[in-house]
């Protein structure tokens, strides 16, 4: 365990993205995932710094949208370090967003930037039922028949060359990544916070015979929040 004194020291702890889906969430010491439908309230500066400095290792990020609407996502939004990174490696462009969503129903900031369309990942009945706002431009993937096949939209993301994933959550996603075998990372602020109850989307019982070991990467504790990472 080690006290983090400077945000800007976590960037050397998370620099070393994995190859496959990288999972960033924030529970209370309770265990709420969220607090009257949102992460925002448990968060604070440091871990809200984390999550921009997660995007910048990221080839997409990836969300539920349920969460998306939540929060009110827009496209990612990268520092002058950040940039100069990634043209280094190669990589010119911010990360773009990917929408889970059966419906297509996104948050109209996602199209605030003509330059970062959102990609929606969906599935076939939602696709041909064209509930898919034309006006918008965005890339959609489709990923199983009549609901999302999480594991083919991480395969899919993957063949088009955005290796690194960043999932943002929210828990209904995690679950099925995990029920998927999908996730290779998982980093988890916990919260100096009691939240009390607080249900957060439609969450099916897991599917897993066994519960699937991680290793713990590092323990880090800035202000009372605790910053851990598990690895696969």
């Amino acid at each position: 365990m080690g006290a983090v004194a400077d945000v800007a020291e976590l960037v050397s702890f998370y620099a070393d993205a994995p190859d496959g889906v990288r999972v960033n969430m924030i529970f209370s010491a309770d265990g709420a995932a969220a607090f009257g439908g949102r992460a925002g309230p448990l968060s604070c500066p440091a871990d809200q710094e984390l999550l921009r400095i997660l995007r910048g290792f990221a080839d997409v990020v990836v969300v539920g949208a349920g969460t998306a609407r939540a929060e009110n996502y827009g496209p990612v939004r990268l520092t002058d370090a950040q940039r100069a990174r990634r043209n280094d490696e190669g990589r010119t462009a911010p990360p773009p967003v990917a929408v889970v969503s059966r419906t297509g129903d996104l948050p109209a900031r996602l199209f605030s930037d003509p330059d970062q369309p959102p990609i929606l990942l969906t599935c076939a009945r939602a696709a041909a039922r064209r509930e898919i706002d034309p006006s918008h431009r965005l890339r959609v993937i489709v990923a199983g028949e009549i609901s999302v096949d999480v594991a083919h939209a991480v395969g899919s993301l993957r063949a088009e060359g955005m290796h690194r994933i960043l999932c943002e959550g929210g828990p209904t996603l995690l679950d099925e990544l995990v029920d998927a075998d999908a996730v290779a990372e998982v980093c988890v602020t916990l919260a100096p916070k009691l939240a009390g109850s607080q249900p957060v989307g439609h969450r099916a019982p897991s599917r897993l015979p066994v519960p699937h070991t991680m290793r713990l990467a590092h323990t880090l504790v800035h202000d009372d929040y605790v910053f851990l990472r598990y690895c696969r």
